[in-house]
């Protein structure tokens, strides 16, 4: 090569990483903007400028925090939805300043779900997933009219072919399917398992986390919730994906510990009304029966709970703080992960002060191991009197549970992470009901009985290499 290609060549590799570092500038100051903590904002800054050659494609995909085009469809269509809302009789909250209790649990929650705690409702606790999908497969047979499922992970196993096949033969009664899957969750799963179900009429879609202004590369914003509603009145939510592991049958695992609810009554409606704005994202559809309210079927109040990067506050977190906050006897909590952000940690620091019982499980052995990592520094942070840690080791822990007194139980899709708390889709169903919780609480002691409990002092007892090992994950856990 001469001297004139190599001035062609530095030229030309000048000119690129003026462009990169332009561009990264540019990112640095959206990072400032848009991301939701000064740590993270401060760290993506540092980073895409002094490394934007590593840091900017990281960025683009794993680093905003905000989802763009979500929250602007639904603007557009506020007005017809809010003529569906009218027409429909759906209940609305009133504002904080005229409730009777604006301290009680119930208003907070009620103002960051956008819709009452609704009463009249029956709920069963499934807790494991030959229960839970037996139950669901049941009343897919036993359906009338319409069914929407709503997953995460689904995978084309043993079990997904069987909710394949209960799917495939009840469109041939004509009635209506929807499904709505993650695109990322369920990258592995072959377009095949789809049109086997769209050629039989099944409407099946991906979320399209990916659409909007700004999406095209991200990987951050996943629908992480699990649904399923059959004739617009009963529905199905937890922590259970379509996949053989969660009925147990893993090689990795010797078990699989998970939970669901059914809830059958009016509060269905905010799990339909949640199914019903991403379902409108993915495919610009808005179906009339989505907000219709159902009739009542019990005596439990429930409230339906839908958690986003698009809401205008950082709903998920709030609710976890509130709960904890509410706790007056006890706050205990089942999460397969545990890396949680400062608001939450110091809630916990402060319930244990005014002497909550506190016990958190977690899993014995890991699934994600950098969040499996990160967690040991979290715990680090818990070192009080009144917090009890438990290890479940009768297989992985999936669960997502929380019970706060005799008073409300919360079971959904939300883990204890950033990724649930500013990045994915969640879905929590909050029961205030005193029975209900004391068969939560039943289900807490046999999970506590199949547990060895240990310490916020795991980290301390880890040699030297794996303590820094853990703190190079607690710094990664943003992104997780």
């Amino acid at each position: 090569m001469n001297s004139t290609d190599l001035n062609y060549l530095f030229t030309a590799l000048s000119i690129a990483y003026t462009a990169l570092e332009i561009g990264a500038i540019a990112t640095a100051i959206l990072a400032v903007r848009d991301t939701r903590t000064p740590q993270g904002a401060v760290a993506w800054a540092l980073s895409l400028i002094s490394i934007p050659f590593i840091a900017l494609p990281l960025y683009w995909v794993f680093g905003r925090s905000k989802f763009h085009g979500y929250v602007e469809i639904m603007r557009a269509r506020k007005i017809r939805y809010l003529k569906k809302i009218s027409k429909n009789n759906i209940p609305t909250i009133k504002g904080l300043s005229e409730r009777l209790s604006p301290h009680a649990p119930r208003c907070a929650f009620e103002t960051l779900a956008e819709i009452p705690f609704l009463e009249g409702n029956d709920v069963a606790l499934l807790v494991d997933g030959v229960t839970t999908f037996d139950a669901i497969i049941s009343s897919i047979k036993s359906a009338q009219d319409s069914i929407c499922l709503q997953f995460f992970i689904v995978r084309s196993d043993q079990l997904g072919k069987r909710l394949q096949k209960a799917l495939i033969d009840k469109a041939a009664s004509g009635i209506s399917i929807r499904f709505l899957y993650d695109e990322v969750g369920c990258g592995p799963t072959p377009s095949s398992y789809w049109k086997k179900m769209q050629d039989v009429g099944i409407q099946a879609h991906s979320f399209h986390s990916t659409k909007g202004p700004g999406n095209r590369f991200q990987l951050n914003f996943r629908n992480h919730r699990k649904i399923v509603i059959i004739d617009g009145c009963t529905a199905f939510v937890g922590g259970h994906n379509v996949g053989d592991e969660y009925l147990g049958q893993t090689n990795k695992f010797k078990g699989w510990r998970d939970t669901h609810l059914k809830i059958t009554g009016p509060a269905v409606l905010g799990i339909k009304i949640s199914f019903a704005k991403d379902w409108y994202w993915a495919t610009h559809e808005l179906h009339e029966h989505d907000l219709a309210m159902p009739e009542r079927a019990g005596d439990v109040d429930v409230l339906a709970l839908a958690t986003g990067p698009a809401d205008d506050l950082e709903s998920c977190s709030l609710m976890f703080i509130r709960a904890i906050n509410a706790a007056k006897k006890r706050f205990w909590i089942a999460s397969p992960y545990y890396v949680p952000d400062s608001s939450v940690t110091k809630a916990l620091q402060l319930a244990a002060m005014r002497g909550v019982d506190i016990r958190i499980i977690l899993p014995q052995k890991a699934d994600h191991l950098l969040v499996y990592l990160a967690g040991f520094a979290c715990l680090n942070d818990l070192r009080l009197p009144g917090i009890r840690i438990y290890r479940y080791h009768a297989g992985f822990l999936h669960q997502k549970v929380f019970l706060v007194d005799d008073t409300i139980a919360g079971i959904g899709t939300a883990n204890l992470d950033n990724r649930s708390f500013r990045l994915n889709f969640e879905i929590t169903m909050l029961v205030e009901n005193q029975t209900f919780c004391q068969q939560v609480e039943g289900m807490f002691e046999a999970d506590f009985a199949r547990c060895k409990e240990t310490d916020t002092l795991e980290y301390n007892r880890k040699n030297i290499i794996s303590q820094t090992v853990i703190r190079f994950a607690r710094l990664l856990s943003p992104i997780l």
